[in-house]
């Protein structure tokens, strides 16, 4: 019976809309975290009676035909790029990006990848890296007698060296743009991937056109919200519960067939 068969791929299919419910979930207080949301498709069909074929030998043909469907199946995952809510921290070298744009880091394999974390640090070298140590490209390096060290708007970095009364500019700190942001790999560690649908990255300063400026002291927080992701998951398991439903009908459908009278 293939309704069976029917009822179980969208049961399947709404388990991984629970995994990827769960994972945004999870991730509400993960720094600069994008959602994602699973999109569906039918799957095949197949054709009793084919819709606009001939029905008689008098010439009339079907209006509409009889088609009975196999299922749903998992098209995508996308992930939903939109700003999340900006928070004061107090710590220097936080930055939040508000607007277009991902900071760049430099993985240890020589690759880059893109982030919009801005939870940075200080290594025992005065190198502005990650949590996990990566460094943030351009390497910006903070000298061991600076002192104010500040980040505007536009990326520029300048501390104040030993006893000079004005600042000097240590670096300029860079975003990238994709033209489908959706369409960057993600490897965790808050951290993405060019890939070939994501398209080559567009590297600017902040504040250029079409780009996101920069705010010192704040991070972006994950565009989770809570309300919309548990209606979601509510929905997804009543669907879940309906699914097993149709199969325990097919079953009994099945069982009063084979069983003798």
């Amino acid at each position: 019976m293939k309704a069976l068969y029917i009822a179980a791929s969208g049961m399947m299919a709404q388990e991984l809309n629970v995994e990827v419910t769960s994972n945004n979930i999870a991730n509400m207080r993960t720094t600069g975290f994008k959602k994602q949301r699973v999109d569906f498709q039918d799957l095949l069909y197949q054709d009793m009676r084919r819709v606009g074929s001939q029905a008689s030998d008098s010439g009339n043909v079907l209006p509409t035909g009889v088609q009975v469907g196999s299922g749903v199946r998992t098209a995508a995952t996308p992930r939903i790029m939109s700003q999340g809510t900006l928070s004061s921290t107090e710590k220097e070298t936080d930055v939040a990006v508000k607007g277009e744009g991902m900071f760049r880091i430099l993985l240890p394999d020589g690759r880059t990848a893109y982030t919009r974390d801005g939870s940075f640090e200080l290594n025992n070298s005065g190198q502005l890296v990650t949590a996990d140590g990566y460094s943030v490209d351009p390497a910006i390096t903070v000298p061991a007698n600076a002192a104010n060290f500040t980040i505007n708007a536009q990326g520029v970095v300048q501390v104040t060296v030993g006893n000079a009364t004005t600042p000097t500019t240590i670096g300029q700190i860079q975003l990238a743009r994709f033209v489908n942001k959706s369409g960057l790999e993600a490897i965790g560690n808050n951290l993405f991937l060019e890939t070939g649908s994501s398209g080559a990255p567009q590297v600017a300063n902040p504040g250029d056109e079409g780009y996101g400026t920069l705010l010192q002291k704040q991070l972006e927080a994950a565009n989770v919200n809570s309300v919309t992701e548990i209606s979601d998951l509510i929905a997804a398991q009543r669907a879940y519960e309906m699914n097993s439903r149709v199969i325990r009908a097919a079953d009994e459908m099945m069982s009063s067939t084979v069983s003798p009278k």
